[in-house]
Protein backbone atom coordinates (compact mmCIF):
# COMPACT_ATOMS: atom_id res chain seq x y z
CA UNK A 1 0.00 0.00 0.00
CA UNK A 2 1.05 3.14 -1.06
CA UNK A 3 0.72 5.70 1.68
CA UNK A 4 1.09 9.61 2.11
CA UNK A 5 1.34 10.79 6.03
CA UNK A 6 -0.02 14.17 6.95
CA UNK A 7 2.41 15.65 9.32
CA UNK A 8 5.79 15.20 10.44
CA UNK A 9 5.93 15.29 14.20
CA UNK A 10 6.62 12.98 16.81
CA UNK A 11 3.24 11.13 16.66
CA UNK A 12 4.26 10.73 12.55
CA UNK A 13 7.59 8.88 13.80
CA UNK A 14 5.18 5.84 15.59
CA UNK A 15 2.90 5.42 13.01
CA UNK A 16 6.08 5.37 10.68
CA UNK A 17 7.38 1.89 12.20
CA UNK A 18 3.88 0.83 12.47
CA UNK A 19 3.70 1.32 8.49
CA UNK A 20 7.12 -0.11 7.55
CA UNK A 21 6.49 -2.98 10.11
CA UNK A 22 4.71 -4.71 7.21
CA UNK A 23 6.56 -4.77 4.05
CA UNK A 24 3.89 -4.48 1.53
CA UNK A 25 3.80 -0.84 2.53
CA UNK A 26 5.64 2.06 1.62
CA UNK A 27 5.60 5.25 2.60
CA UNK A 28 5.46 7.63 -0.63
CA UNK A 29 5.37 11.43 1.06
CA UNK A 30 5.19 13.46 4.02
CA UNK A 31 2.59 16.59 3.84
CA UNK A 32 3.20 19.44 6.23
CA UNK A 33 2.69 23.13 6.35
CA UNK A 34 6.37 23.64 7.44
CA UNK A 35 7.19 22.34 3.44
CA UNK A 36 6.52 25.37 0.76
CA UNK A 37 7.05 22.86 -1.94
CA UNK A 38 6.96 19.34 -3.15
CA UNK A 39 10.51 17.88 -3.19
CA UNK A 40 12.19 14.52 -3.24
CA UNK A 41 13.66 14.08 0.02
CA UNK A 42 15.44 10.17 0.59
CA UNK A 43 13.30 8.50 -2.09
CA UNK A 44 9.96 10.30 -0.68
CA UNK A 45 8.56 13.17 -1.28
CA UNK A 46 8.02 16.27 1.19
CA UNK A 47 5.63 19.16 0.76
CA UNK A 48 2.71 20.86 2.00
CA UNK A 49 -0.52 19.77 3.22
CA UNK A 50 -2.30 21.54 0.08
CA UNK A 51 -0.66 19.12 -2.27
CA UNK A 52 -2.97 16.07 -1.54
CA UNK A 53 -4.86 16.49 -4.28
CA UNK A 54 -1.65 16.90 -6.77
CA UNK A 55 -0.68 13.47 -5.01
CA UNK A 56 -4.05 11.55 -5.84
CA UNK A 57 -3.58 12.54 -9.59
CA UNK A 58 -0.15 11.88 -10.20
CA UNK A 59 -0.62 8.07 -8.20
CA UNK A 60 -4.13 7.65 -8.18
CA UNK A 61 -4.14 4.48 -6.11
CA UNK A 62 -2.79 6.32 -2.83
CA UNK A 63 -3.85 6.04 0.83
CA UNK A 64 -3.48 8.98 3.45
CA UNK A 65 -2.90 9.01 7.19
CA UNK A 66 -3.31 12.39 9.46
CA UNK A 67 -0.53 11.98 11.66
CA UNK A 68 -1.19 14.42 13.83
CA UNK A 69 -1.74 13.38 17.65
CA UNK A 70 -4.31 16.27 18.53
CA UNK A 71 -7.88 15.20 18.11
CA UNK A 72 -8.99 18.73 17.47
CA UNK A 73 -5.84 19.54 14.85
CA UNK A 74 -6.43 16.43 13.03
CA UNK A 75 -10.42 16.84 12.63
CA UNK A 76 -9.52 20.24 10.99
CA UNK A 77 -7.01 18.64 9.21
CA UNK A 78 -9.71 16.48 7.90
CA UNK A 79 -12.29 18.88 7.14
CA UNK A 80 -9.53 21.01 5.14
CA UNK A 81 -8.32 18.36 3.07
CA UNK A 82 -11.57 17.56 1.98
CA UNK A 83 -11.35 13.89 0.79
CA UNK A 84 -13.45 11.48 0.64
CA UNK A 85 -13.28 8.71 3.29
CA UNK A 86 -12.07 5.77 0.82
CA UNK A 87 -8.89 7.56 0.40
CA UNK A 88 -7.72 7.18 4.12
CA UNK A 89 -6.50 4.07 5.13
CA UNK A 90 -6.35 2.21 8.55
CA UNK A 91 -3.24 1.14 10.30
CA UNK A 92 -3.14 -1.81 12.40
CA UNK A 93 -0.08 -2.91 13.96
CA UNK A 94 0.47 -7.09 13.63
CA UNK A 95 0.68 -7.29 17.49
CA UNK A 96 -2.61 -5.76 18.21
CA UNK A 97 -4.94 -8.17 19.29
CA UNK A 98 -8.74 -7.29 17.26
CA UNK A 99 -11.89 -9.15 17.42
CA UNK A 100 -13.01 -10.66 13.89
CA UNK A 101 -16.58 -8.82 15.34
CA UNK A 102 -14.84 -5.33 16.16
CA UNK A 103 -15.12 -2.64 13.31
CA UNK A 104 -12.35 0.04 12.96
CA UNK A 105 -12.89 3.29 11.13
CA UNK A 106 -10.98 5.20 8.32
CA UNK A 107 -8.04 6.85 9.03
CA UNK A 108 -8.10 4.61 12.61
CA UNK A 109 -4.24 3.94 13.96
CA UNK A 110 -3.89 0.88 16.42
CA UNK A 111 -0.70 0.72 18.21
CA UNK A 112 1.79 -1.79 19.49
CA UNK A 113 0.39 -4.74 21.52
CA UNK A 114 -3.59 -2.78 21.96
CA UNK A 115 -6.77 -4.76 22.43
CA UNK A 116 -9.60 -4.35 20.60
CA UNK A 117 -12.29 -7.07 22.10
CA UNK A 118 -15.64 -8.46 20.70
CA UNK A 119 -18.31 -6.01 18.61
CA UNK A 120 -16.28 -3.01 19.54
CA UNK A 121 -16.62 -0.15 17.29
CA UNK A 122 -13.97 2.33 16.75
CA UNK A 123 -14.95 5.54 14.62
CA UNK A 124 -12.90 7.25 11.81
CA UNK A 125 -9.36 9.13 12.65
CA UNK A 126 -8.97 8.19 15.88
CA UNK A 127 -5.87 6.25 18.15
CA UNK A 128 -5.54 3.70 19.99
CA UNK A 129 -2.27 3.61 21.64
CA UNK A 130 0.09 1.39 22.48
CA UNK A 131 -1.10 -1.50 25.47
CA UNK A 132 -4.39 0.32 25.35
CA UNK A 133 -7.17 -2.55 25.95
CA UNK A 134 -11.03 -1.59 25.03
CA UNK A 135 -13.32 -4.54 26.07
CA UNK A 136 -16.06 -5.73 24.37
CA UNK A 137 -19.41 -3.50 23.16
CA UNK A 138 -17.22 -0.27 23.54
CA UNK A 139 -18.23 2.28 21.41
CA UNK A 140 -15.74 4.56 20.70
CA UNK A 141 -16.19 7.82 18.25
CA UNK A 142 -14.41 9.72 15.81
CA UNK A 143 -11.13 12.04 15.97
CA UNK A 144 -10.52 10.00 19.83
CA UNK A 145 -6.80 9.16 21.63
CA UNK A 146 -7.35 6.07 23.79
CA UNK A 147 -3.39 6.74 25.43
CA UNK A 148 -0.97 4.11 26.36
CA UNK A 149 -2.14 0.98 28.75
CA UNK A 150 -5.41 2.82 29.27
CA UNK A 151 -8.29 0.43 29.52
CA UNK A 152 -12.13 0.96 28.93
CA UNK A 153 -14.37 -2.17 30.58
CA UNK A 154 -17.64 -3.18 28.57
CA UNK A 155 -19.92 -1.33 26.92
CA UNK A 156 -18.38 1.99 27.48
CA UNK A 157 -19.14 5.19 24.80
CA UNK A 158 -16.85 7.44 24.35
CA UNK A 159 -18.20 10.50 22.17
CA UNK A 160 -16.03 13.12 19.37
CA UNK A 161 -12.66 13.99 20.19
CA UNK A 162 -12.58 12.53 23.95
CA UNK A 163 -8.81 11.98 24.96
CA UNK A 164 -8.43 8.93 27.42
CA UNK A 165 -5.47 9.65 29.64
CA UNK A 166 -2.05 7.86 30.24
CA UNK A 167 -3.39 4.44 32.66
CA UNK A 168 -6.60 5.79 33.21
CA UNK A 169 -9.51 3.17 33.50
CA UNK A 170 -13.11 3.67 32.55
CA UNK A 171 -15.42 1.00 34.23
CA UNK A 172 -18.50 -0.82 32.72
CA UNK A 173 -21.26 0.95 31.14
CA UNK A 174 -20.25 4.72 31.70
CA UNK A 175 -20.45 7.58 28.68
CA UNK A 176 -17.44 10.14 28.07
CA UNK A 177 -19.39 12.97 26.18
CA UNK A 178 -17.65 14.84 22.81
CA UNK A 179 -14.17 16.40 23.96
CA UNK A 180 -13.89 15.45 27.67
CA UNK A 181 -10.56 14.69 28.56
CA UNK A 182 -9.70 12.24 31.43
CA UNK A 183 -6.35 12.78 33.46
CA UNK A 184 -3.50 9.95 33.24
CA UNK A 185 -4.44 7.71 35.60
CA UNK A 186 -8.38 8.83 36.40
CA UNK A 187 -10.68 6.12 37.49
CA UNK A 188 -13.94 6.30 35.73
CA UNK A 189 -16.83 5.79 37.95
CA UNK A 190 -19.76 8.01 36.55
CA UNK A 191 -20.47 9.70 33.46
CA UNK A 192 -18.21 12.81 32.08
CA UNK A 193 -20.43 15.94 30.92
CA UNK A 194 -18.80 17.23 27.52
CA UNK A 195 -15.84 19.58 26.63
CA UNK A 196 -14.96 18.63 30.70
CA UNK A 197 -12.06 17.33 32.10
CA UNK A 198 -11.84 14.64 34.88
CA UNK A 199 -8.87 13.53 37.01
CA UNK A 200 -8.07 11.20 40.27
CA UNK A 201 -9.80 7.99 41.60
CA UNK A 202 -12.00 7.93 41.68
CA UNK A 203 -12.52 10.63 38.60
CA UNK A 204 -13.96 13.99 39.36
CA UNK A 205 -14.81 16.46 37.04
CA UNK A 206 -12.72 19.70 37.45
CA UNK A 207 -14.82 22.96 37.84
CA UNK A 208 -13.94 26.07 36.39
CA UNK A 209 -13.65 29.20 38.66
CA UNK A 210 -16.93 30.20 40.02
CA UNK A 211 -19.19 27.49 38.42
CA UNK A 212 -21.06 25.12 40.51
CA UNK A 213 -21.60 21.52 39.01
CA UNK A 214 -25.55 20.08 40.48
CA UNK A 215 -26.28 16.67 40.15
CA UNK A 216 -29.35 16.36 37.85
CA UNK A 217 -29.62 12.72 37.16
CA UNK A 218 -32.55 12.01 39.63
CA UNK A 219 -34.76 14.67 37.24
CA UNK A 220 -37.36 13.13 35.59
CA UNK A 221 -37.12 13.35 31.51
CA UNK A 222 -33.48 13.63 31.21
CA UNK A 223 -31.32 10.93 30.37
CA UNK A 224 -28.42 9.20 33.19
CA UNK A 225 -25.52 10.56 30.71
CA UNK A 226 -26.21 14.11 31.53
CA UNK A 227 -24.87 13.84 34.64
CA UNK A 228 -24.54 17.70 35.67
CA UNK A 229 -25.43 21.04 34.72
CA UNK A 230 -23.62 24.63 34.83
CA UNK A 231 -25.10 26.96 36.97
Amino acid sequence: MKIVLIGQGGHSKVIKDIILSAEENEIAAYLDDKFSELKTVEQSITGPTEAAADLISYWGDVKFIIAIGSNSVRKKMKERLNLPDEYYATVIHRTACISYSAIIGRGTVIMPNAVVNADSQIGNHAIINSCAVVEHDNCIGNYTHISPNATLAGNVTVEEGVHIGSGATVIPGKTIRQWAVIGAGATVINDVPQYRTAVGVPAKVLRKEGEVLVNISTKKNLPLAASYERK
